[in-house]
């Protein structure tokens, strides 16, 4: 009873703490009122677009009664269009237009812009195309929102839906720039988004401008909302490989990048202010980045069902105003190739980890990749060779580096194959299952005696992981194997795909056999053949009997995996088996079996004290036996 009773008084302690941990850490009634207001103008917003839509279809509407459905007469359309001038006030002009668009161009990018929402409505990277062979458009019109909700007049206003006018469009040197002005009553008042694009770059400025606008915004609102969000077209032969490694990357301020999962639909109310917000696709990002810091940031991702498109991503952003005459927010955009050096490079402007966004893999496998694996590749990219040799060499290199690493586990598993007849006279020793630690004990102190260390022989596997596992992650992100060839495939950032099914899918496989994955599948059973490390150990012979047969399972697992990433790294691997099978051979006529088992007969005459670990787990062991009797 006393025991429950104290359970019971820590329970309720540990609620009482994290209630009060809760209401001390949330939100005051100044940050909720906030965070309501932000929440119901982008609901009013949403709202004023969809009609704005809705009545954009037909271009000389007919103003009707709600009520009766009938045509209003001259007197009633002026009475309306009074009402929507009072309710819109200097914004009335920018409710109507006619679409037309404007274009900054450079070297690298086509750049539409829009009058409606004075937006840039569409990008092209000059230098790529998409899988089909057309102009790649990292987004179009129909799918781009970019706009700041306004509350004015009684009314949160999206400037997306509004009408700007094109001005000072000019050209200096490398550098061209045009001012997109939203079209008030007031010259006076007026919010200006000014685009700068520079020759040989993929960053285009973006200055917004707002002037006299203090006496029409509430003083009491400190920022005002940013609405952005894109639905995101295929670019790639793969809308499943697409859809596994687009999402939304972001920096908190001054701080790390983090990301939305790709392979879940989410929606994250961040906790701190970012720097950048990145609508991340397979091979090419667009980028939103600040000169300072976006405030009370929300992202959503959500997969898109239509058979041309990927994702479709949002950001509500919050940018501060200081309720000045005349005040300037300034951003950037990049649009352009998740490329690791370019973003590298245009990270350095601010230490902005642009870079981050390209997955190498977390902890020491992305360390890998940045530090050994990249450099590598970099180096033998500049040979101007095709990927496949390019692939093959640097194999080479790394096998040749992890040599002296992967010869030690072949010494190891020589030492335990001139040891194997004498462990089999200990475990006829015992025989029943009851003496199970005592046969382990007597094949560690057989070991110890020979001079062998079991580990001995897994250490080296172990530390070949984390480069097998950075290649996993290196391969499917590397951009330059984009529409890349080599022998039957067409694209090695993507499968390789000459069997493919008409009118029917296989589970795990899909439509398509890689012949890549094949090939790597077959050295895989072929390498385990010839591998005599992988034959039971007769010390734990069950174990080794399942070990053994989940040796044979994994292929298959892997051969369906890699069907449907890239067959740059199905490549890889298949090159990393048959590099093996030559060095496994070549360590064979090195290790001479005879000068190791005399090195290990001369072991076992020698006295060896036990260190203390070995003394700890032999007392461990006794206390087993004795716990086992007593039961």
């Amino acid at each position: 009873m006393e025991s429950n009773k104290t359970s019971y008084i820590g329970l309720f302690l540990i609620g009482a703490i994290l209630f009060g941990w809760m209401y001390f850490n949330g939100p005051n009634e100044k940050e909720k009122a906030l965070q309501q207001h932000r929440q119901d103008s982008i609901a009013h917003a949403d709202k004023q677009a969809r009609e704005a839509e809705k009545s954009s279809k037909t271009d000389n509407p007919v103003h009707t009664s709600a009520a009766s459905n009938i045509p209003l007469t001259d007197s009633a359309r002026k009475a309306d269009s009074a009402k929507t001038l009072t309710e819109y006030g200097i914004f009335y002009p920018a409710l109507k237009g006619t679409y037309t668009g404007s274009t900054l161009e450079n070297d690298l990018l086509k750049i539409d812009i829009s009058n409606k929402g004075g937006k840039i409505s569409s990008v092209v990277l000059k230098n790529f195309k998409t899988s089909t062979g057309k102009p790649l458009t990292l987004f179009y019109p129909d799918s781009i929102t970019f706009g700041l909700i306004l509350n004015a007049y009684a009314k949160f206003i999206s400037t997306d839906t509004l009408y700007f006018t094109a001005r000072d469009a000019k050209t200096a040197g490398d550098s061209s720039s045009i001012t997109m002005r939203l079209n008030t009553s007031d010259p006076a008042k007026y919010l200006d988004y000014i685009y700068t694009v520079k020759k040989g770059s993929y960053m285009v400025g973006c200055v917004l401008r707002l002037n006299g606008l203090q006496t029409i915004l509430p003083s009491n609102s400190p920022d005002i909302t940013l609405r952005w969000a894109m639905n995101t077209p295929s670019q790639e032969p793969s809308v499943q490989n697409q859809q596994r490694t687009s999402t939304i990357y972001y920096r908190f301020f001054s701080d790390e990048v983090d990301n939305i999962s790709p392979g879940k639909d989410d929606k994250k109310v961040l906790p701190n202010d970012v720097s950048w917000i990145s609508f991340k696709q397979q091979f090419f990002s667009t980028i939103l980045i600040a000169d300072t810091h976006f405030g009370s940031p929300e992202v959503s991702t959500a997969k898109d069902n239509a058979p041309d498109k990927v994702k479709s991503f949002t950001a509500t952003l919050t940018i501060p105003y200081n309720h000045q005459a005349d005040e300037s927010f300034g951003m950037r955009f990049f649009f352009g190739p998740n490329n690791y050096k370019l973003l590298q490079k245009y990270s350095s402007d601010g230490d902005l980890q642009l870079d981050k966004e390209i997955n190498l893999g977390w902890g020491i496998f992305g360390w890998v990749n940045r530090f050994l694996v990249i450099p590598i590749f970099d180096f033998l990219n500049g040979f101007n060779l095709n990927y496949g040799l390019v692939i093959l060499i640097l194999t080479i290199c790394i096998k040749a580096l992890m040599f002296p690493i992967a010869f030690r586990s072949y010494v190891s598993t020589a030492k335990m194959k001139i040891l194997k007849p004498e462990i089999d006279e200990v475990s006829k020793k015992f025989p029943d299952s009851a003496d199970a630690m005592k046969k382990q004990q007597a094949i560690m102190a057989l070991n110890k005696k020979a001079g062998i260390n079991p580990l001995a022989g897994c250490i080296p596997v172990l530390l070949q992981i984390p480069i097998l596992y950075a290649l996993f992650s290196f391969f499917p992100a590397s951009i330059e194997l984009r529409q890349q060839g080599f022998l039957w495939a067409h694209d090695l950032s993507t499968y390789d795909a000459p069997i493919v099914f008409h009118g029917f899918t296989l589970p795990v496989l899909g439509d398509h056999i890689s012949i890549f994955a094949i090939l790597f599948t077959i050295s895989q059973y072929l390498y385990m053949s010839v591998n005599p490390q992988l034959a039971a150990n007769p010390s734990t012979d069950q174990m080794g009997k399942t070990m053994k047969y989940m040796m044979y399972i994994m292929p298959l697992i892997f051969f369906g995996v890699l069907n449907n990433y890239s067959a740059g790294l199905s490549y890889y691997y298949f090159l990393a088996n048959l590099i093996t099978f030559g060095q496994t051979y070549f360590a064979r006529l090195f290790i001479d079996e005879g000068a190791l088992h005399r090195k290990m007969q001369e072991h076992k005459a020698k006295v060896i004290k036990p260190s203390k670990f070995q003394q700890r787990l032999e007392t461990m062991m006794k206390e087993q036996q004795q716990k086992a009797k007593r039961r």
